[in-house]
């Protein structure tokens, strides 16, 4: 097979379980483990919010978890109005896929590039439902479309090796480096928090720093 054919054809055909073990649960958990460096920018990572923001909040996650879209829905909103619109929080994205369709969806974001890159990231999460599915392909062009993509530009992102490569090396940095192990995962101010986690948890989490 064309290794650059590789994405496209793993994503036809793979099978998709949603709620794998490697996808956290909805309660969250904090660990002693502090990510160090993982508030560090890499060349990669998609970065919002003001560079002198008190707390950075680094996420790894999966298109394909139903945890990480419940985070993107209901937390990543407010977060987004309340801190990192207000230069209080610095939020970096990174994937963690879960599968190759995770992977498959991770490219189209950055296929779109700028702006449009997270902004994809929020209608994929949104609209999970509809692509996470055994024939993943129709749904995600339709999204693809209301990007911007054509069916030729959304089957070369598709078959973009360096880019397939690029993905799954920042998932393998995530688990050797900082020991991400399921999704989400966050990291604030270098502090571990696996599973989900609500605004209120993390305004608690948040609160003394933003006091310093």
């Amino acid at each position: 097979m064309n290794t650059k054919s590789r994405a496209l054809s793993a994503v036809a055909s793979v099978l998709l379980a949603l709620g794998v073990a490697a996808c956290g649960q909805s309660s969250s958990t904090l660990s002693r483990v502090t990510g160090g460096d993982s508030v560090e920018i890499k060349p990669t990572d998609m970065v919002h919010g003001a560079k002198d923001a008190p707390v950075t909040i680094v996420e790894y996650a999966s298109m394909t978890c139903p945890h990480c879209a419940a985070f993107h829905k209901g937390t990543y909103p407010a977060l987004k109005t309340k801190y990192i619109e207000t230069g209080k929080v610095r939020f970096i994205f990174r994937e963690f896929p879960l599968d190759d369709l995770a992977v498959a969806a991770s490219m189209l974001a950055r296929c779109a590039g700028g702006e449009k890159t997270m902004a994809l990231i929020d209608v994929l999460f949104a609209s999970q439902d509809k692509w996470a599915v055994r024939e993943p392909l129709p749904a995600l062009l339709q999204i693809g479309k209301q990007a911007g993509f054509t069916q030729a530009t959304f089957d070369e992102c598709l078959k973009d090796q360096k880019l397939y490569n690029n993905i799954l090396a920042m998932r393998e940095r995530g688990s050797k480096e900082y020991k991400v192990e399921s999704t989400p995962t966050l990291f604030v101010n270098g502090k571990m928090v696996k599973g989900g986690v609500s605004i209120e948890e993390l305004e608690k989490l948040m609160a003394p720093l933003l006091k310093s």
